[in-house]
């Protein structure tokens, strides 16, 4: 019997020390955010060889920046949607820019055996990158599938053009093709496939899962990439325009991986002519780097270490409730309430007009909680509680859920929900909860000179989002991003955009930039 429980205790010492060991697994990423060197007009088709040297002109670029981060360690390294091509294309003067890049089942390697599958000298050059500095390679180009007939939703030029994500592991090996789903209104150069793909493989530093841009904010394929595929690590080719005060890069993405709880590596495209920078490397419990420039046309390589398994991390988050508070106190003593429209949404707002205190703010049936302590009230700034509950419809149609403390551009209350890159008022505290319908909140903090704010604050189990200490930088917003997708369109409706639509969304972005 003693050798028994002896050897009990010794299978059960194991297990705790191997699963401990497996926790701690670390490794190190790159995301390179790369100012793209676009084509001169767009208007008319080029050539098939113009197009490839437009395409080698960026690369000479990445096969830098992978370089770097192969000599720092980095095991992974993920580059931006359209960073070897750029945009603005139509259908057609996209056509010289795409190669065929066949399902990685094939079990190809294209700098060994660059003429396999026709005529592909981008995908060839990746590879040799990836082989030649034993790095795997995240890279964004264009796809083409022919088609016909028989195919009744097949394009009247015989073929499909695809949004495409690809990865070469360390050896130059194609091991995975993501075609993007959810496309952002601006992509008439490309289709959507029939029905979303859930891309991921393994790796001896986790299992990772990937997709483009527009569909972080749709339940497929992101959210299912964790929930269903139980990834580790989501890689994130984008092309984002900053929206304040919710959608900036860095701001949504961090959340996201927060609220989703596992690492997400973000490369963005850098343009600031249509407001587009912010990249990071970000894990559960916070950034571990990221990069913002309104300022320059400068690229920038971020290198940071991760946690392989996050989920079974010392730092991981627990599982939250995000209504478990806020559905529990009493609505606070009120101020009087007045609307106000951010990002074409409108709000009901309540003013903060005391140093300390305490509001509730409701929409609907959707109540959100805000107890505050600033450091100073100033006469020349103006802060508002915020709540949200209805169909966005601007972009794209995704349904919200939005509880948000956030500075108005202006004294002016009709300013309050427009963007804003500078603040002066320090928050010693905060507490913000709401009585969320859904599972999925991100929660942001954006502070002045649109700064994230690692390790200044920290979400409680029963979906309070609290600072952990006096901000360090004054406060642009603190927010509870809700997403309740089972309100959202169905399939296929969301995603058609009118030309005024797509107009407002473009005026909007250009609206904020310095």
């Amino acid at each position: 019997m003693i050798s028994c429980w002896s050897s009990l205790y010794v299978y059960v010492f194991i297990l705790m020390v191997s699963q401990r060991t497996f926790a701690l697994d670390k490794y190190t990423a790159a995301v390179y955010e790369h100012s793209v060197i676009l084509p001169d007009s767009t208007e008319k088709p080029v050539s098939s060889e113009e197009a490839l040297k437009l395409m080698n002109k960026n690369i000479d670029i990445l096969e830098e920046s992978i370089k770097t981060a192969a000599k720092q360690g980095a095991r992974i390294i993920v580059t931006p949607e359209d960073g070897i091509y750029g945009f603005r294309f139509t259908r057609e003067t996209f056509y010289p820019y795409l190669e065929d890049i066949p399902d990685p089942q094939v079990n190809w390697n294209p700098c060994i055996d660059p003429e396999r599958f026709g005529f592909a000298p981008v995908q060839k050059r990746l590879s040799c990158l990836a082989k030649n500095n034993s790095i795997y390679v995240v890279a964004n180009i264009g796809d083409k599938k022919p088609c016909n007939y028989a195919d009744s939703k097949c394009p009247s030029d015989g073929h499909y053009q695809y949004n495409t994500n690809i990865v070469f592991d360390s050896d130059g090996k194609l091991v995975a093709r993501y075609h993007k789903f959810n496309l952002f209104m601006s992509e008439v150069q490309f289709d959507s496939p029939k029905e979303p793909e859930f891309v991921t493989f393994d790796t001896a530093f986790g299992k990772f899962g990937i997709f483009t841009c527009f569909d972080i904010l749709f339940h497929d394929p992101a959210v299912a990439l964790v929930s269903k595929h139980h990834v580790d690590t989501i890689l994130f080719p984008t092309a984002w325009m900053n929206v304040l005060p919710h959608l900036t890069a860095i701001e949504f993405h961090s959340a996201w991986a927060m609220g989703m709880g596992v690492n997400l590596l973000a490369s963005n495209t850098h343009h600031l002519g249509i407001n587009m920078t912010g990249s990071g490397i970000y894990a559960p419990d916070g950034s571990r780097a990221y990069h913002y420039d309104a300022k320059s046309e400068k690229g920038h390589l971020l290198v940071a270490e991760l946690y392989s398994h996050p989920s079974l991390s010392p730092t991981y988050l627990p599982t939250i409730n995000w209504s478990s508070y806020a559905t529990t106190i009493k609505p606070f003593s009120e101020n009087p309430n007045f609307t106000g429209i951010v990002f074409y949404d409108e709000f009901t707002f309540s003013e903060l007009t005391r140093e300390s205190g305490n509001l509730t703010v409701c929409q609907k049936d959707f109540c959100c909680h805000l107890s505050y302590r600033m450091t100073e009230l100033r006469d020349d700034e103006v802060y508002v509680l915020g709540a949200f509950d209805g169909l966005h419809e601007t972009e794209g149609e995704y349904y919200l859920q939005i509880c948000t403390l956030l500075k108005c551009r202006s004294t002016d209350r009709q300013t309050c929900g427009q963007p804003v890159t500078t603040a002066y008022t320090h928050f010693d505290a905060f507490s913000l909860s709401g009585t969320f319908s859904t599972n999925y909140v991100f929660p942001e903090v954006l502070l002045s000179g649109v700064q994230l704010a690692p390790g200044e604050f920290q979400v409680l189990s029963d979906g309070q989002l609290i600072s952990q200490n006096r901000t360090s930088k004054p406060v642009l917003t603190v927010t509870l991003f809700g997403r309740w997708y089972e309100k959202d369109p169905p399939v296929g409706l969301g995603l058609s955009f009118s030309l005024s639509a797509v107009c407002l969304a473009f005026t909007f972005a250009f609206s904020q930039l310095p």
